[in-house]
């Protein structure tokens, strides 16, 4: 009886480690067409016949749609379970590809990104959700990084392999492969995903879940995390998915495949980041130190990108007229490793408060996670518009050191 157990048990564990890379998939998924701007917004610019600064600030339409549906789609999870909803919005991420790539204006356009928004925005919680559900709390901490890992692996794709489909078939092939790939995810997670029936439904309306939600996130236990989720994954995402193939291609002078090359060199810091940052978290418990002490790491590193620019006070330094571009591969190999503490602040939150209240702050911190996200693509748009590049860096630095402070603010120990 014990070894069929054992079995038992050793097949239940697989099923679920496939279940949970099917899931994951979905936000690697997520993660490419988000970043897909990152290596063709000139391109896109071009046929839309606007100024790349106006169409990055566009493109802050998906991150938006995406903040505003993590509710109304945990809701969902709540109701019916986790296999549906994640088929419903591979579904909807095939069309809002398929509708990118046939755009014919920046308004068409738009209206893709906002369905690509809605359609990715449960594609993180899905797998979250599922491990939460089965497993302790010791190894949600260690899959959360994980899938976190997994997803920034469609950062990789979107780096040098979707620099050269772009150079070759141009920007529209990006959605179209991405489209193709939503099949291949759908299909894996019909197979391997458990049809579970949901536990513990809310039948509380979206809308006052959403109020709970803000509720949460505003009270005192939470306000410090929240305030440093606001800044900390918008400054990868926004440096990685829009910014990054700018400044390299711009103010560097490198061509678009040598520009992928160094972002995905940035992507493999962001995969393995975060698996390193849990190790280092378990060996000195120290989490709170850990979190801080690596985005004021990463602001600094930010800034001294920008101060890397022609003319500016780390060239004037070294007396060159712009810091070559292997200064700025260091740089953002380092900034990918300093900012992989995100996943220690849904650990954080599930510590400060009451264990009836876990989900909704895990869905709190996504929700400053992606809104934060939406709004540094919107606000750095107009800062690209006014001032520049390396200001846009010197933003975000200063927004992420911000962050850090109010964290380290409200999280102070109580005598």
């Amino acid at each position: 009886m014990t070894a069929v157990a054992t079995e038992e048990a050793g097949d239940g564990t697989r099923a679920l480690i496939f279940a949970l890379f099917a899931l994951a998939c979905g936000h690697m998924l997520s993660t490419l067409l988000r970043t897909i701007p990152a290596v063709s917004l000139d391109l896109m610019a071009a046929d839309f016949h606007m100024e790349p600064q106006a169409l990055a600030s566009l493109t802050s339409v998906y991150p938006f749609a995406f903040a505003a549906a993590q509710i109304p789609v945990g809701a969902a999870m709540d109701r019916f379970g986790v296999r549906p909803v994640s088929l419903s919005l591979l579904a909807g991420t095939v069309i809002g590809a398929i509708a990118s790539g046939f755009a014919t204006g920046p308004s068409s356009f738009a209206v893709g990104q906002v369905m690509l928004g809605v359609a990715t925005s449960g594609m993180l919680m899905c797998p979250m959700t599922l491990a939460a559900k089965q497993l302790s709390a010791a190894r949600f901490g260690l899959w959360s990084g994980a899938i976190l890992s997994i997803g920034n692996i469609g950062m990789l794709l979107s780096s040098s392999p979707l620099a050269f489909v772009v150079d070759t078939y141009g920007w529209r092939a990006g959605f179209w492969i991405a489209a193709l790939g939503g099949v291949v995810v759908a299909l894996a997670v019909f197979l391997l995903v458990p049809n579970q029936a949901a536990e513990h439904k809310d039948e509380s309306s979206p809308l006052s879940q959403m109020i709970e939600v803000l509720r949460l996130g505003f009270s005192r236990p939470l306000r410090g995390l929240i305030a440093l989720a606001l800044v900390s994954l918008a400054t990868t995402l926004v440096l990685r998915g829009l910014w990054g193939g700018p400044w390299l291609m711009e103010i560097k002078g490198l061509s678009r495949v040598e520009a992928g090359n160094q972002l995905g060199a940035f992507t493999l810091a962001m995969i393995a980041g975060p698996l390193c940052i849990g190790m280092i978290d378990r060996r000195l418990g120290r989490r709170r130190a850990l979190v801080a002490s690596t985005h004021m790491v990463g602001a600094l590193l930010l800034a001294m990108m920008a101060l890397g620019a022609p003319h500016y006070a780390v060239s004037l330094l070294c007396g060159v007229p712009v810091m070559p571009p292997h200064y700025d591969l260091v740089l953002f190999v380092l900034i990918g490793l300093a900012t992989s503490a995100q996943p220690l602040l849904f650990g954080m939150s599930r510590q400060l408060v009451d264990a009836h209240t876990a989900g909704k702050a895990l869905a709190a911190i996504n929700l400053a996670f992606f809104l934060g996200a939406a709004l540094m693509q919107s606000v750095t748009g107009a800062v690209a518009a006014f001032a520049g590049l390396p200001a846009v860096l010197l933003f975000m630095a200063a927004m992420l050191a911000i962050g850090v402070l109010t964290f380290l603010a409200y999280t102070r120990p109580t005598s």
